[in-house]
């Protein structure tokens, strides 16, 4: 871990954010986006050297200590607890929380695997519940505060590919969005990010990928985001469109799609 924040002065405020899956793709951009817009920044991750080389690189770059790593395994829920309180303080406060952590398990069109499902709905869904809510608390508490969920435009519908994974960010997106209805009237913003494809290790190596973002362009379009309030955003725009079709197909057809 590295030393600690810098202390923001009466002329200098900074805005603090927690970000949870940091290490490497769209948590890595999100988090040198953060950094260039003045936020101090606890990183979470369970990649603790891809993490630490990443704070490291940020700070080098700012001049200052704007980032520190923190080790954190989103299967371990009952840290949350403990380790919540602990950023804020170490933060001196908290104005934005994001939940980017995700695994996408590859399944045969064949294969019914209930481990691997497991753990996917685990990372992807528990694993933000066992965060967003001790932080809805917070937020809620203090009247103020933003929070970003980081689904998938594979939550939009059932697909014949990766059940679970679309389940679990079907599942991500239903929860933010009672959130949002819960707490904007106590003053708190909540926001859903549904990516397509990014340029990270989840798509490498897979062809016929259409409308691929580069991470630096999706932490930039999710910034953006933050900045206008916004209650959902598909990154990049055209997958809204794509979606909306999607949702459109009637059922007797759709199931008689490949993807």
């Amino acid at each position: 871990m590295t030393a600690p924040f810098t202390q923001p002065t009466p002329l200098t405020p900074r805005k603090k954010a927690i970000l949870v899956g940091a290490s490497r793709g769209l948590g890595a951009a999100i988090a040198k986006q953060l950094a260039s817009e003045g936020y101090l920044i606890a990183l979470l991750s369970r990649s603790s050297e891809d993490l630490k080389s990443l704070s490291e690189e940020i700070n080098q770059t700012a001049g200052e200590v704007v980032a520190r790593d923190y080790y954190h395994d989103v299967k371990n829920f009952g840290e949350v607890e403990t380790l919540l309180p602990r950023l804020i303080s170490d933060l001196g406060g908290l104005d934005l929380f994001i939940f980017n952590s995700g695994i996408l398990n590859q399944t045969a069109m064949e294969e019914f695997n209930f481990a691997s499902d497991q753990e996917m709905i685990e990372v992807n869904l528990i694993g933000a519940l066992a965060w967003f809510n001790p932080v809805a608390k917070v937020f809620q508490s203090i009247g103020s505060g933003h929070m970003v969920g980081i689904s998938s435009v594979a939550g939009d519908r059932g697909r014949i590919l990766n059940p679970a994974y679309g389940a679990s960010k079907a599942g991500l997106s239903s929860i933010l969005e009672s959130y949002r209805n819960r707490l904007t009237r106590k003053g708190v913003r909540v926001l859903t990010v549904k990516p397509g494809f990014l340029d990270t290790d989840m798509t490498k190596g897979k062809t016929g990928l259409m409308f691929m973002t580069s991470p630096a362009d999706a932490a930039a379009q999710i910034s953006k985001a933050i900045h206008s309030g916004k209650q959902t955003v598909y990154v990049s725009p055209i997958w809204g469109i794509i979606m909306l079709i999607v949702r459109l197909i009637p059922s007797f057809i759709f199931r008689k799609l490949s993807f």
